[in-house]
């Protein structure tokens, strides 16, 4: 012990030395400074007079939203590709596998920039875009739609919404509950769309069915007005969706052949479907296999979104990089990345392992 702390002192002490030699300032009093660079893109408002603390929060979230939309992506993608993989279906199982062995020996930085060149080079320009609906726009600018204005209707709307995700969750746990006790099945997915799509329609309704938006427009050589989705966006997530789908498929499909044929021939005997074998009986009892490396490749996933930077999407590490460059703080800089990236695999960690623990079988053998 006494010797990693000798050792740790040492490296801090030579560092601030070096530090000084240099005039190079230390500590994290630089967040407070005016930015002075733009950001493309950014969940929050933004403007390069802000400071670089600011900067780095418009970082975070874009990681975060890259993040959090390529799990779930992924996830789906995986489930389907592996279910895929065992279908009885020679054209589909081949077509699956296909895409597994292809995906897994591609490093994920070429996937990127394919992406990438494929969307900025095989679309049009701006002024030659494709008008896919009614004031939607496609070019190699990226995809321009209509934005919402965020007025007293759209809010209702807004929190309407968002009762009804609520209640269809409450619904949820009553109808499990309720379906172990008495054995009885309640429609659940018809109640939830029901509420999801009821709740908000109403209140539209109700408001008058008046809701404004900000319609882009052409001019010069971009479009104006409207929300934008990005080519760089689009690339760092569908190549971050593709690559890291096609190891989930393998660890669901090795899930489903974890569990016993037994239990599906049981399933089947009593009268169930395929899908209801697969729903109710396969897939609850092969979590207990997926889970762990699934947790992995959900932390490979955010582990590989710093490859952003390749491709130009301003997440944390390139809001850092320049950070760095500006201050020239690159010890503060990069301690501010590991951890960050240290909180989010910890707090998903935590996250997994507590489901984990959830669907584990419990009780003596």
């Amino acid at each position: 012990m006494a010797a990693v702390v000798a050792l740790g002192w040492f490296l801090v002490a030579n560092t601030l030395t070096n530090l000084n030699a240099r005039h190079i300032a230390t500590g994290f009093g630089f967040l407070d400074r005016e930015a002075g660079f733009g950001i493309s893109e950014h969940l929050v408002d933004y403007v390069p007079s802000d400071s670089y603390l600011r900067a780095f929060e418009v970082g975070l979230l874009n990681t975060l939203e890259i993040s959090v939309l390529g799990i779930v992506l992924t996830t789906l993608l995986g489930i389907v590709m592996g279910i895929a993989r065992l279908s009885h279906n020679w054209l589909v199982a081949k077509l699956a596998s296909a895409y597994v062995e292809a995906m897994r020996n591609v490093p994920v930085l070429l996937l990127l920039l394919f992406c990438y060149s494929v969307i900025t080079v095989s679309l049009p320009l701006s002024r030659n875009a494709f008008n896919l609906f009614d004031h939607i726009y496609l070019s190699n600018r990226g995809l321009r739609v209509p934005s919402l204005i965020w007025d007293d209707n759209a809010l209702a709307v807004a929190a309407a919404l968002l009762l009804g995700v609520l209640i269809s969750v409450l619904v949820f746990f009553w109808a499990r509950r309720r379906q172990e006790r008495t054995g009885r099945y309640f429609p659940v997915l018809w109640s939830g769309a029901g509420l999801i799509l009821g709740l908000p329609l109403l209140v539209f309704l109700a408001m008058g069915a008046a809701l404004s938006f900000d319609v882009p427009h052409l001019a010069g050589f971009n479009f104006v007005g409207g929300s934008t989705l990005s080519p760089e966006f689009a690339a760092l997530l569908l190549g971050l969706v593709i690559y890291t789908g096609a190891f989930i498929a393998e660890i669901v499909r090795s899930g489903i052949l974890a569990v016993s044929y037994g239990q599906t021939e049981a399933a089947l005997a009593l009268g169930l479907s395929r899908m209801q074998v697969l729903r109710l009986v396969v897939l609850p009892q092969s979590l207990r296999v997926i889970i762990p490396p699934l947790t992995s490749q959900y932390l490979n996933l955010v582990k590989n979104s710093p490859l952003a930077v390749a491709i130009g999407f301003p997440d944390l590490v390139s809001v850092a990089n320049t950070a760095i460059n500006q201050t020239g703080q690159a010890v503060e800089g990069v301690s501010i990345i590991m951890g960050t990236y240290l909180a989010i695999s910890l707090f998903l960690s935590l996250v997994m392992n507590w489901y984990n623990k959830h669907v584990a079988l419990r009780g003596g053998r």
